[in-house]
């Protein structure tokens, strides 16, 4: 078979084809920074946060890999391969977001967290192979990084928005639920969710297969069965190129230490900002709930309710500035990465990033400023620029094109198992062992960040070809 010729696209090509990533990561911020206070606002504990955030891990693992081995077999002449899921896992994820803030109950918001998670995985998995798809081996680096452009920019507005809204339309909730600057941040995410795929699935056609490649597709799937994706799956991991498995040695620790620092951020700040105890949120929470239910409560223990809830809501809106903050220097910083990476190479730009990123959570429970407790944040924005692209173009070039869908949902395996076994493990060990202290979580991420450093010593990669953009 004669190889695939793949047409260089110009700096607004790969602008364009990337833009519903946005929509996509404008999601998954809210999910890091708005779905665990939600909970909060619903009476959780801080120790059930883990297995709240289940949905994340287990839609990941299921999902991604097997919408990967579906599209790899998947052509329409006028949908394409790869854009069917996108579109199908927006209109979900929009519809999941305008409904989230309406949960009347913990359940509530889990159930539709699995919903949200699902769509989200449906439509991101795809644009992972996309990459791949439409542009030749010396743009593909640019290609990741434009990606994480778009992480940077969607989740910038997403946590801005939460301290936007909590600014000028906050205030405490009378009846101790979700505040309604909530509602407001969710609406927005819906839209975003929609209206950028629809722009990339607009603007970008997909490559047509080869006559060659339709002629081996639709053999195959004369004898495809229900279990065949399984089957694909199971066999790309038993062949997968060995860089693939020294880059999940990485992801253990990074991924682990990623959901500790999305779930445990807002209760440090809580803690070391604004100085509230988990125990005073729940007895806030309870007297603003006896005081909606018409029962007489005293007037200055009203007032404190009042007080404290209005600093869980301003540690809410904090988290949203500072996570809004680092993805603004992840979306500046993701294209300025490039020539780090051509000249010192991806791995050792990566290593180096990672280092910046276990720092920073170190010095974030030592920090107790609104403002200064930003300075770190820089350093984290650097580091998630690096993690959305660079490791993608680390192996990219080690996966066979005809596979790349199931090999980037493989991928998002070796994301999702450190995150299940967080939701799994951290409860007891943040209950029993870090003596239920938000700041020591934050540490803890720290510390494991800096293993993930050491582990990326480990990779051998390819060189990176020069990086082409018309």
């Amino acid at each position: 078979m004669n190889k695939k010729i793949i047409p260089k696209l110009s700096f607004w090509q790969i602008w364009n084809m990337n833009v519903g990533f946005f929509g996509i990561q404008y999601s998954f911020g809210l999910q890091q920074t708005a779905v665990n206070p939600l909970y909060s606002f619903l009476g959780a504990h801080a120790e059930q946060l883990p297995i709240l955030n289940l949905a994340g891990p287990v839609t990941g693992l299921l999902i991604q890999p097997l919408i990967g081995a579906i599209s790899d077999k998947t052509w329409s002449v006028k949908w394409g391969r790869r854009k069917p899921f996108f579109l199908l896992g927006a209109i979900f994820c929009s519809l999941a977001l305008f409904a989230f803030p309406f949960s009347s109950s913990i359940w509530m918001a889990v159930g539709l967290l699995w919903i949200l998670d699902a769509a989200n995985n449906t439509a991101m998995e795809p644009y992972r192979a996309f990459i791949g798809d439409k542009l030749p081996e010396e743009q593909q680096t640019y290609g990741f990084q434009m990606q994480s452009l778009f992480v940077g920019g969607g989740i910038t507005l997403a946590n801005l928005s939460l301290f936007v809204f909590q600014k000028y339309f906050g205030g405490t909730s009378e009846s101790g639920g979700i505040p309604i600057w909530v509602y407001y941040s969710f609406f927005l995410g819906s839209f975003c969710s929609i209206a950028s795929v629809v722009w990339s699935v607009y603007k970008t056609p997909e490559i047509p297969p080869t006559e060659e490649e339709l002629i081996k597709l639709k053999a195959e799937k004369e004898n495809d069965t229900l279990f065949t994706p399984f089957i694909d799956i199971f066999n790309a991991i038993v062949k997968m190129p060995k860089i693939l498995w020294q880059l999940a040695l990485v992801y253990l620790f990074q991924w682990y230490a990623l959901f500790c620092y999305w779930q445990f951020a807002t209760p440090m700040i809580k803690q070391t900002i604004y100085h509230v105890s988990e125990a005073d949120e729940e007895k806030a929470n309870r007297l603003i709930q006896l005081s909606h239910k018409g029962i007489s409560v005293v007037q200055s223990d009203l007032s404190w309710a009042k007080d404290i809830l209005n600093r869980v809501e301003l540690a809410v809106g904090q988290t949203g500035l500072m996570n809004g903050f680092y993805n603004f220097i992840t979306m500046i910083s993701a294209l300025l990465l490039i020539p780090f990476a051509i000249k010192y190479s991806s791995k050792n730009v990566y290593t180096f990033c990672l280092l910046g990123t276990g720092a920073s959570l170190l010095l974030l429970p030592l920090i107790n400023d609104e403002l200064m407790i930003l300075l770190p944040m820089v350093l984290f924005g650097i580091g998630w620029a690096a993690m959305m692209g660079l490791p993608y173009s680390m192996v990219s070039p080690s996966i066979p094109s005809e596979k790349r869908g199931v090999y980037m949902g493989v991928i998002n395996m070796m994301i999702v198992i450190p995150m299940l076994i967080q939701t799994l493990t951290f409860g007891f060990f943040y209950k029993h062992v870090l003596s239920s202290n938000p700041s020591n979580a934050i540490t803890t991420a720290g510390v494991l960040f800096l293993f993930a450093a050491a582990s990326v010593a480990l990779i051998k990669q390819n060189k990176i070809s020069g990086i082409i953009v018309k």
